[in-house]
């Protein structure tokens, strides 16, 4: 459990410095820069922190699907950026992605004949 934990702190903080990123305009506005440094060394340690764990696979799917749906939500609500029908079906493709990854990770049961 502390590791997805450390998951959604790492996708929070990776959406935080990326927003940040934005904000930086170029590295030109100094505290984004900061903000972008401290947000996405701060994904990356927790990331490192889940993989203890769980998969690197299932972790990096995860990190970074559910992060890029975020970051385009935010797009959205705070630069306006597209938002149309093909925007809501990727984030949705995006999040089934990972829902189905995250069922092959679980081991398959085989079914015996009945002799």
């Amino acid at each position: 459990m502390k590791s997805y934990i450390a998951l959604a702190i790492a996708i929070i903080a990776e959406v935080f410095g990326t927003a940040m990123l934005k904000m930086s305009q170029g590295f030109t506005q100094l505290f984004p820069s900061i903000g972008l440094v401290i947000g996405l060394g701060l994904s990356f340690y927790t990331l490192s922190l889940a993989l203890k764990s769980i998969p690197l696979g299932m972790a990096y799917a995860i990190w970074s699907g559910v992060g890029t749906a975020l970051t385009a939500l935010i797009g959205i609500l705070i630069w306006g950026d597209p938002f149309n029908i093909i925007t809501i079906l990727s984030i949705l493709i995006i999040i089934g992605g990972v829902v189905l990854l995250n069922f092959s990770d679980r081991p398959e049961k085989v079914i015996e004949p009945l002799s």
